[in-house]
Order: C-alpha cells, then sequence, then structure tokens
C-alpha cells in the first residue's frame, strides 16, 4: 500500500511541475510573442468558452461558488482524516494550485496580451477638449433623467436578467464582430455578502468560464455589471475597456433597466472627470439631475459604506496587485480610462 501511494505522489508531483511548466510557457509567448495573445483570444479562447462555458451554463447557479464550498469542505475533511501526513497534504494541495493556474492561464491570463477592443471597435481614442467632456455630461445627463424608475427593483426582473442581458451582447456582436459568438447566462451569487464585503459587483470565474454578480446591490449596478462581466468572455481582460463594453451593451439595449444602468454608470465616470477639471461645470451639471437619479445614488453609496473596512481594504490591494501582474500597470487607476473610450464613441456619433 505504501508503494502504491509512493507512486501515486510521484504521479502528482509530475503532474503538478507538467501543468506549472505550460503554464509558464503560455504565460511566457503571451508576454514576449506579438500577436500570440490576439491569435489565442480569437481561436483558443472561443472554444473555451464555447465548451467549458456551455458546461457551467447547463447549471441554474453559479458553478464556482458551488465548487469552491465543496472544495473548502473536502479540505477540511483531507486534513482532518491525514493530519500526520503532512508531505502527502502538501503534494496534493501544491497539484491543485498549479491546476488552478493552469486554467487561469488558459481562460484567463492569456488574453490579457491581446489588441485592445478600441483597435477593433475603429474608435479614435485621443486627448479631448474640456468642452467635449462638457457635452457627454450633459448628453448623459438628459439620458439618464429620461430613464429614471427604469432600474431593477423586482426579484422577477432578476430572473430575466440573464436572458436580456445575453440578448444585448449579442446585439452588440452584430455591430462589432469581435464581441459576436455564444454566451452562457450570468449567475448570481447564492452567499453575495462574499462579494459585498469585498466591495465586488461582480467577477468573472476562468475556473468554470462564469460571469458572476452581486445580487444584493442597488438595482441599477446590476445589468451593467453582468454585461461588463460577460465581456471577459469574448477575452476583453482590462477593466477600462469592460465598462465600457458594457455601458455600449446596456444603452444599445430593448430594455429601459438595462439603458438606465448604462447611462447613470457612464454619468458617473464622466462627471468624476469633470470635477476634477473643472468644479463650477460638475457642480452645474449634478444639479440638473434628476432627484429619482440622486436617490439611487445615494442609496449606492449607503450600500456600500456598510461594508466599508479591513475586508474592502485588503480587497482592493489584492485586485490592484492582480492588474499591476497582468500588466495593467495603472493598477486599479485604469478604470479611469472608460471616459476616453466614451468620448471617442459619442464623437463618431
Amino acid at each position: 500500500m505504501g508503494g502504491i501511494n509512493r507512486n501515486k505522489d510521484k504521479g502528482l508531483l509530475a503532474a503538478s511541475g507538467l501543468m506549472f511548466a505550460v503554464s509558464l510557457l503560455l504565460q511566457m509567448l503571451a508576454r514576449k510573442v506579438p500577436g500570440f495573445g490576439d491569435w489565442y483570444a480569437r481561436g483558443v479562447y472561443r472554444i473555451m468558452v464555447g465548451s467549458m462555458g456551455r458546461v457551467s451554463g447547463v447549471f441554474p447557479f453559479a458553478l464556482v461558488e458551488a465548487v469552491t464550498y465543496l472544495l473548502i469542505l473536502y479540505a477540511v475533511y483531507y486534513v482532518f482524516i491525514h493530519r500526520r501526513e503532512g508531505k502527502r497534504i502538501l503534494i496534493r494541495a501544491v497539484f491543485l494550485v498549479t491546476g488552478l493556474f493552469l486554467l487561469f492561464t488558459l481562460n484567463c491570463g492569456i488574453n490579457y496580451y491581446r489588441r485592445p477592443f478600441s483597435s477593433y471597435s475603429g474608435l479614435e481614442v485621443r486627448k479631448s477638449s474640456l468642452e467635449e467632456l462638457k457635452n457627454l455630461c450633459l448628453q448623459l445627463t438628459a439620458d439618464v433623467n429620461k430613464m429614471c424608475g427604469e432600474g431593477i427593483t423586482r426579484e422577477e426582473d432578476l430572473k430575466s436578467l440573464g436572458r436580456e442581458s445575453v440578448k444585448a451582447m449579442k446585439r452588440l456582436g452584430d455591430s462589432y464582430p469581435e464581441l459576436a459568438g455564444y454566451y452562457p447566462p450570468p449567475k448570481a451569487l447564492i452567499w453575495s455578502y462574499f462579494f459585498s464585503v469585498q466591495q465586488l459587483c461582480g467577477q468573472y470565474s476562468p475556473f468554470t468560464v462564469e460571469a458572476t454578480y452581486n445580487r444584493s446591490m442597488p438595482g441599477y449596478n446590476i445589468p451593467h455589471t453582468v454585461c461588463h462581466e460577460l465581456s471577459h468572455l469574448r477575452g476583453f481582460m482590462r477593466e477600462d475597456e469592460a465598462n465600457f463594453i458594457g455601458y455600449l451593451a446596456c444603452i444599445g439595449s430593448d430594455d429601459g433597466a438595462f439603458r438606465y444602468s448604462g447611462y447613470i454608470t457612464g454619468w458617473i465616470y464622466a462627471t468624476n472627470a469633470l470635477a476634477k477639471t473643472d468644479q463650477e461645470a460638475y457642480w452645474e451639471i449634478c444639479g440638473q439631475l434628476s432627484e429619482k437619479a440622486w436617490e439611487d445614488l445615494r442609496y449606492n453609496n449607503e450600500f456600500w459604506g456598510k461594508y466599508e473596512g479591513k475586508a474592502a481594504e485588503v480587497s482592493n490591494r489584492m485586485n490592484d496587485t492582480y492588474l499591476k501582474l497582468n500588466s495593467q500597470s495603472d493598477g486599479v487607476n485604469s478604470y479611469g480610462r472608460m471616459v476616453d473610450l466614451m468620448l471617442a464613441y459619442a464623437r463618431s456619433n
């Protein structure tokens, strides 16, 4: 029996080494070979989404959440049963970690090195004048005021959310072929408190190829969040681009709640940029926003304010480090570049 276990341990170590080597090789190719990331995202990754995404899409719940809970329970059980066999526990832990690293690389990591969405969209991203930014803010204010009251407020709205988000992304794919293709439905976490304490609206799971979201957050956040996460399933991992793609999907939707979510999210980003350059114009535009929209924004601040603390701070630092490790050198500040894309889109229309 001991010989069998030793052979099994050797096999697991060999498999761990192979998975790590393959992951490292693919990461190096993506970072060093021009065009590799783009080729992978447009070809191999689409196959991964079409296969793994379809499997995970069959489940009505977030598969990544269920698997995480089961792994934790199994790990506790295994460590308890084999608590005197530290070497065996370590070997299996290494096998698990390298396996997850390989899945991350295949379904996420390489995509960070593809060409940006702006290179496919035909949008000219450049420096914009203050007047252009003011005009964008004014237009978004009018759009938000027009769509006020269309937010997601009822449980039945959440049930149809998946269908409408997939429909919105596929419609966007008619204008931008890089976004066309299969999308699995987004999944709400059953225990959304896990996201709330980290101040997360949603997350893409490369381990199960799923778009997940926080069902507890204010309703106007949800449509944009799910479209943002679904954009990652087309290989666009940069957060600023995912925000912009989510914005385009929402404002192009037939659903009023989606349009409101897109417009008010865009308004927040655009007016925050304006506040840094022209405080007087910022306050003037804020005064034109409807009271109903302000109610939504105040409720949003109150909701996330309840979860401010050490966990949120640690989560933000980890997210910042994660983005920098994947060559988004601005870290969380890269989110602000969405405004440049919105301005480019406004010029093209």
